[in-house]
């Protein structure tokens, strides 16, 4: 924790040059937020439309109206798949991204070249990543959640057991705005923690190439264990 706290204090600094920042985070925009667009819409499309069936074959009683599938389902990809469960997703993807690729720096040496010439390490190589991602998360987590309802729409028009009119009723159906923003915000917080835990379990390698894949996997548990006690918490605190 120490280690972590140390890294991350000598990452959060203003960079040396303003232009090479800017540069490294359009950069890490595209790579670790645009290059997960497409698992995100095929993600939310499939997961979507399941959640859609199963409610529709669980709520058989004639006393339930047919709206609460639209409703049910709107409120589980606002609440929890869109933020938390999507990000569980990306800490495999984005994580051991970061982690392979600042390891390898590690392990080939070029971090110490850095250091040598006294550039900010950590702050180069670090903080684009943290940015990059918490700037491009909020989009991530909108794509989802409209793709998501949406592959509930199409299954209305396929299943029996509810109309497009009651599924797209129930959508509209005392509709809370500050679910998406508690999405968002919850989102951000989410992105710091995979980018920051997967820079540290990068940066600290030591060995070679066999241990950059051993903190790979360790940096993606320790950051899915990390975004459910912030779940807990920030549910906690924000919806009670």
């Amino acid at each position: 924790m120490g280690e972590y706290t140390l890294l991350m204090k000598k990452s959060i600094a203003i960079p040396d040059r303003w232009n090479m920042f800017f540069k490294q985070l359009i950069k890490e925009i595209y790579k670790l937020g645009v290059d997960s667009l497409w698992i995100v819409i095929i993600i939310s499309v499939f997961i979507g439309t399941v959640i859609a069936i199963q409610i529709s074959l669980n709520i058989s009683s004639p006393l339930i109206p047919k709206f609460t599938i639209g409703y049910t389902t709107r409120e589980i990809i606002l609440l929890e798949f869109s933020s938390s469960i999507m990000c569980l997703i990306l800490a495999g993807k984005v994580g051991s991204n970061i982690t392979s690729e600042i390891g390898t720096m590690r392990v080939t040496e070029q971090i110490d070249a850095m250091e040598i010439m006294g550039v900010n390490s950590a702050n180069f190589l670090i903080m684009p990543k943290m940015v990059g991602l918490m700037m491009f998360i909020p989009v991530l987590v909108i794509f989802s959640m409209f793709t998501g309802i949406l592959g509930g729409i199409a299954a209305s028009h396929f299943v029996d057991g509810m109309t497009p009119y009651s599924f797209e009723y129930g959508l509209q159906f005392y509709f809370n705005e500050f679910y998406v923003w508690y999405s968002i915000i919850k989102s951000i917080i989410y992105a710091f923690i995979i980018s920051s835990i997967a820079s540290y379990f990068g940066y600290n390698v030591k060995g070679g190439a066999l241990d950059v894949g051993k903190a790979s996997t360790n940096a993606v548990v320790m950051s899915s264990i990390m975004i459910l006690l912030a779940d807990v918490v920030l549910t906690q605190l924000m919806l009670t």
